[in-house]
């Protein structure tokens, strides 16, 4: 396996599952100790290194297959050091589910068989492949129009929108984006607004998200949009995975009123591996991730109507 292999995580109960993609076999593998803690509800990692042990002396005292199909490769661990992880590919990891009857370990199996063909599914395959793209290189950093490309890379082909700045008003939780008779002016002079500090960058993101330029992927196009800036600007980008989701959406509800929750959590963050395509890979599923269980970016209400949605 190359040592850049592709690296996804994926979240179940708000739990990280990792994986690594094997170039040469064309298969996922994933880390058993992840799923053992899944499948247990334990955060503690001796404890589940230990069952894992007893388990796969177990099983393997029972000449089960499970334990000849684990494979040891590198994961990077909480020390930021990598170290080797036993690894299941995905037959592996549903028998290894089936070791814990459970309605938890159930719901596991499900979730991990679900073959995702929604939009959000599909655009993030796109935004995967973005990193490597050739079209990267042609966005236009730090103005609307470089957002609109990366939304229509994002959502080309799921939404008949993608790319396009919207022509309705939206609002979320009771709080109302940009209107749409102000929208052209506000963005305009976003655009105009400096992004040579870091301060000057993170306030340009907030009246970014304020105006909210389309109906739908908002925060996921907003967020790589903001990475693109840092990295021109101060060799720079966010590690996501340093950020959690809660602490995120609180600061982002926070932000138009009161944006230093959010420069802090983003500060704290920063990282000078902007070439590192792990790094960038690990964004984006956090990125998604910041989006389950949203009602998405907005809801649409008329012109004229007096009331918050």
């Amino acid at each position: 396996m190359k040592s850049d292999s592709k690296i996804s995580i994926r979240f179940f109960d708000d739990r990280e599952v990792r994986a690594l993609w094997d170039e040469e076999k064309s298969k996922w593998w994933f880390s058993v100790l992840d799923i053992v803690a899944v499948l247990r509800d334990q955060s503690d990692y001796n404890k589940n290194r230990n069952y894992w042990k007893y388990l796969k002396a177990k099983l393997k005292q029972e000449n089960r297959q499970l334990v000849s199909a684990t494979t040891q490769l590198k994961l990077t661990a909480a020390d930021g050091k990598k170290y080797k992880s036993d690894m299941l590919d995905y037959e592996g990891i549903i028998a290894l589910g089936k070791e814990f009857p459970s309605k938890k370990a159930n719901r596991f199996i499900e979730w991990f068989t679900y073959s995702d063909e929604t939009i959000d599914g599909k655009s993030k395959t796109k935004a995967y492949a973005f990193f490597e793209s050739s079209f990267i290189d042609s966005i236009e950093v730090g103005t609307t129009r470089g957002l609109q490309q990366i939304h229509a890379y994002l959502f080309g082909g799921l939404y008949d929108f993608a790319g396009q700045i919207r022509q309705k008003n939206i609002s979320k939780g009771g709080f109302r984006f940009a209107m749409v008779q102000h929208l052209e002016q506000t963005l305009q002079q976003i655009d105009q607004m400096p992004e040579t500090t870091f301060q000057e960058i993170t306030d340009k993101y907030v009246e970014m998200n304020i105006a909210h330029p389309f109906m739908e992927g908002n925060g996921r196009s907003t967020r790589i949009w903001l990475d693109m800036i840092l990295k021109k600007r101060l060799k720079r980008c966010v590690d996501w995975s340093r950020i959690s989701k809660n602490d995120y959406m609180d600061a982002m509800v926070q932000s138009p009123v009161n944006s230093t929750p959010l420069k802090t959590l983003i500060k704290n963050a920063l990282t000078d591996e902007i070439d590192s395509r792990e790094m960038y890979m690990k964004g984006i599923d956090y990125s998604y991730y910041y989006e389950e269980s949203q009602n998405h970016d907005s809801v649409e209400f008329p012109d004229n109507q007096g009331a918050d949605v």
